[in-house]
């Protein structure tokens, strides 16, 4: 895949509690990305994630609203090389 993006999310406001994580995998797993998502002790929620450069943009579009009961107030991006040291998208507990 020569379009392969790597990205590294860090998505703030009140996003923990709120099934971030476990729509974030669905998202993720639907866009076919590889990657994890975990809960940050700062309340934030990181998401770092590798795939096509379309289905990056499109989880980063969907990071700025969350699931419904999310209310996000930043979303921060920033682009990485790819590694391909993933071989699933999942949530580290």
């Amino acid at each position: 895949m020569d379009d392969l993006v790597r990205v590294d999310i860090i998505v703030t406001g009140h996003v923990q509690g709120v099934f971030f994580r476990s729509s974030t995998l669905e998202v993720a797993q639907s866009l076919r990305l590889l990657g994890w998502v975990e809960n940050l002790p700062d309340g934030a929620v990181e998401i770092v994630a590798e795939g096509s450069s379309y289905a990056i943009e499109s989880l980063i579009e969907w990071a700025k609203k969350g699931p419904h009961l999310a209310e996000v107030a930043e979303v921060r991006v920033r682009y990485e090389k790819p590694k391909g040291e993933f071989k699933t998208f999942m949530i580290i507990e």
